[in-house]
């Protein structure tokens, strides 16, 4: 690719007076249009080497350079860009086949296995050491594994838990990836422990939640496999909220974190702790639909019912009744919809696609449309 589609992202943070502002607003300036070959590429919108993340910092973290995929206590969230594969496709004539060959490590890295098979529209067959949030943006993708293949749609969510897996393109599409590093033990990375993975429940009636796949290499052979596909079996309403849905996709309980099963078994919250992470989808009804009926004492009982009780930030004055803090870097993706961010200076309005990055702000989010909204939401422990 010659360019790419622009990802608009925005920061804020906090000003002197401890007070909300948009720090940045506008494209995100790292892109790399043919980082991973001719047809793929990506923009890095924010790198950290150490956790609990700083939140006072002013300036650009996209622009920091590392080594893929980064520090074991750090990370990075990036937006990949793909070319699809046309109907006419040749392999024969493709000048980036590598055929399929045993792992090795790839050069340049520290964290990165690779067993070929790649092509102008297939990556490679490849591992890193990191925990990764897959976030399908716009198009398809399938995911292949050793054993098992999905193709991933608008919308769907990806937890990559260490595991092998290669994409390939059949349309052209745009993928957001948090990619955590991870503890592997004897530089393995295969699965721990026994913890079960939790089944998907029904969705609450009238509302349509999004797929959760989980992947894992497993640990009696490395071969990576799907450890559950279907709705998110954590899901939170909020009864002041009709439509209202929080679904809790997966917990990184440490830094490095750890290569588990599953970890919706922890208790609930929206503040990570030891360097850890906590990501979610929620579902916005429109305000429409519940402005004047909700109070303030219905958002308390919302966030205790999140495990945090102390992020209501209302007050005297407050712009929305959930108006809330933590001492989190929220990483913030819209994947359906239209919603405005309010901040203590301002308000700003967003389409599906783009993205807000949130270092401990006192903020609220408020649907002012006809429909739903689906915000993705990656909070890390920060440190003021």
């Amino acid at each position: 690719m010659s360019s790419l589609r622009p990802i608009r992202r925005l920061v804020a943070g906090n000003d002197a007076q401890g007070l909300s502002v948009v720090q940045i607003d506008g494209p995100a300036p790292n892109a790399h249009p043919s980082s991973m070959s001719a047809g793929r590429g990506h923009t890095d919108l924010w790198v950290w080497n150490d956790s609990p993340m700083a939140l006072s910092c002013d300036s650009d973290d996209s622009l920091l350079k590392y080594r893929f995929p980064g520090e074991p206590r750090g990370g990075h969230l990036r937006v990949v860009q793909s070319v699809g594969r046309p109907a006419d496709y040749d392999p024969a004539k493709d000048p980036e086949v590598i055929p399929h060959h045993p792992p090795k490590l790839r050069p340049g890295t520290t964290g990165t296995w690779d067993r070929g098979g790649n092509s102008l529209y297939t990556s490679s067959m490849h591992k890193t050491q990191t925990v990764d949030y897959g976030m399908m943006l716009i198009g398809n993708r399938e995911l292949r594994l050793d054993e098992g293949t999905v193709l991933m749609q608008p919308g769907d969510i990806v937890i990559q838990i260490g595991a092998w897996h290669e994409w390939a393109y059949p349309t052209d599409a745009q993928m957001a990836f948090d990619m955590i590093g991870a503890e592997f033990p004897g530089g393995v990375g295969t699965a721990l422990g026994n913890d079960a993975p939790l089944a998907p429940k029904a969705a609450p009636p009238g509302i349509r939640l999004n797929r959760r796949i989980v992947t894992i290499d497993r640990p009696s052979d490395g071969k990576s496999v799907i450890v559950s596909d279907g709705p998110c079996p954590d899901v939170l309403t909020d009864p002041a909220r009709p439509g209202f849905a929080s679904q809790r996709m997966w917990v990184t309980a440490g830094c490095p974190a750890p290569i588990v099963y599953e970890t919706l078994h922890l208790p609930r919250t929206m503040e990570p702790q030891n360097g850890g992470t906590v990501f979610r989808v929620d579902i916005l009804p429109p305000d429409a639909s519940w402005q004047g009926k909700a109070t303030v004492d219905d958002a308390r009982k919302f966030f205790a019912a999140m495990g945090s009780p102390g992020a209501s930030a209302w007050h005297a004055g407050a712009k929305h009744p959930y108006l809330q803090q933590t001492a989190t870097f929220d990483y913030c993706v819209l994947l359906e919809g239209e919603v405005t961010l309010l901040l203590d200076h301002g308000e700003v309005h967003f389409r599906a696609g783009e993205v807000a990055l949130l270092k401990g702000v006192r903020h609220a989010w408020s649907n002012r449309s006809g429909a739903r909204a689906v915000l993705a939401i990656s909070s890390h422990q920060g440190r003021r």
